[in-house]
């Protein structure tokens, strides 16, 4: 295999029209074969090449968004596309746009424009509104499930729905403020009942106490059958084995007080886990996102630490955090109501979506908190004090 790293012409003709991307080149590959240290790229061969060449780009783009090529010339009619074989998605060529091949980095982008998903009728108690939600989970079929922090309770809109069910809480039975996790498995939610200070399962409209006694904020779980909670008192993150939760859990960030050093975080919030059981935290107090490998004694910066601002290498009270199979590093800009997202290693970060003043209107977020993806890689932002949730569709 032969991977050339380096900006390109790929050229080939096809009754005598050329083609011009910039991209990555994979010679002598095979379909899908390796082509990148990113082990979410593949080799996708190129129409009219020769010798098994193609380009590196994602291996999942959604199908349905992918356009065939024009049958009579295998061309494409769509700007910054390149027809390619995809047999996995159709036996007829496809254009593949080349935006999605960019050496190790795929540049994903998304409309600015965002559709109403939940909520955006004002903040109140009805079915159709929300009042200050946070965290947000969706599922395989679209369906949205929101901590509506000031009602204190977990709805749930089914996809195109235009109203919510309460699935947890109301009547005061949950404190609830920042985060839960949806267990698809158990048909459970797990809810981080923040002022009462427990972390809660709720299954059935029975609930029941896993954890006592912590001043809980963001919680995750991983493939691994852990579950991860923040403790914002005591500046760090703990971690139990699903189903064991009577020790005190051992640690995965912090536990040395609260501070600016690696070792330290201040107000953990937001948390993630990845495949490789790495920690990040958005450390909330020190307005920097903080990676944590398994079983490190101190973390690394990997978004912010330069102090609280609106700058590119700057974040202000980070809340939301999602980590992409690329390793890209979502960030919900709370005070700077925007979504940055940063690589590990840079010195600045990029805007997603928002950065355009606290507003409301459809390009606009009024301090975002949670985020997460669908399986067609559409974004989703907790648009918290529009008191709505926010669809931007991805753009291929």
């Amino acid at each position: 295999m032969n991977t050339i790293n380096i900006y390109c012409y790929v050229v080939f003709i096809i009754l005598s029209e050329t083609v011009q991307i910039k991209s990555q080149i994979c010679e002598k590959t095979s379909q899908y074969g390796e082509c990148s240290t990113n082990s979410a790229c593949g080799c996708f061969h190129m129409l009219g090449a020769n010798d098994n060449t193609g380009v590196c780009g994602f291996l999942w783009p959604t199908c349905s968004r992918l356009v065939t090529c024009n049958s009579s010339d295998n061309s494409c009619l769509q700007s910054s596309t390149i027809c390619v074989h995809h047999p996995q998605c159709d036996d007829r060529p496809l254009c593949y746009p080349t935006a999605m091949i960019h050496e190790n980095k795929i540049n994903l982008k998304w409309t600015q424009n965002a559709i109403t998903v939940a909520g955006g009728n004002g903040k109140g108690q009805e079915l159709n509104q929300l009042y200050g939600p946070a965290g947000i989970f969706i599922d395989k079929s679209k369906n949205i499930f929101i901590v509506d922090s000031e009602n204190r309770r977990i709805v749930e809109w089914k996809y195109n729905a235009r109203q919510g069910q309460i699935i947890a809480g109301g009547m005061d039975q949950l404190n609830v403020k920042r985060d839960m996790i949806v267990d698809e498995q158990n048909h459970s939610i797990i809810i981080a009942d923040e002022r009462n200070r427990r972390v809660i399962q709720w299954s059935n409209e029975k609930q029941q106490i896993l954890i006592d006694n912590i001043d809980c904020f963001g919680l995750t779980m991983s493939k691994h059958g852990f579950l991860y909670v923040s403790d914002r008192n005591k500046g760090e993150v703990r971690r139990w084995k699903m189903g064991e939760y009577n020790n005190t859990g051992i640690v995965a960030a912090g536990e040395n007080g609260q501070g600016n050093k690696l070792n330290q975080l201040n107000s953990p919030s937001f948390i993630f886990v990845d495949e490789d059981q790495s920690v990040y935290v958005s450390d909330w107090g020190n307005h920097r996102v903080m990676k944590w490998r398994k079983d490190a004694k101190e973390g690394i910066i990997v978004a912010g630490g330069q102090g609280a601002g609106g700058n590119l290498n700057q974040l202000y009270y980070p809340q939301g955090l999602i980590v992409d199979d690329f390793g890209q590093i979502y960030v919900a800009d709370y005070w700077n109501h925007r979504v940055m997202r940063w690589y590990e290693g840079d010195v600045e970060g990029e805007i997603v979506v928002g950065g355009k003043g606290g507003g409301n209107q459809s390009n606009q977020l009024n301090s975002p908190t949670g985020l997460s993806f669908d399986d067609e890689g559409n974004f989703y932002v907790v648009d918290c004090w529009n008191h709505r949730i926010q669809k931007f569709e991805i753009i291929l």
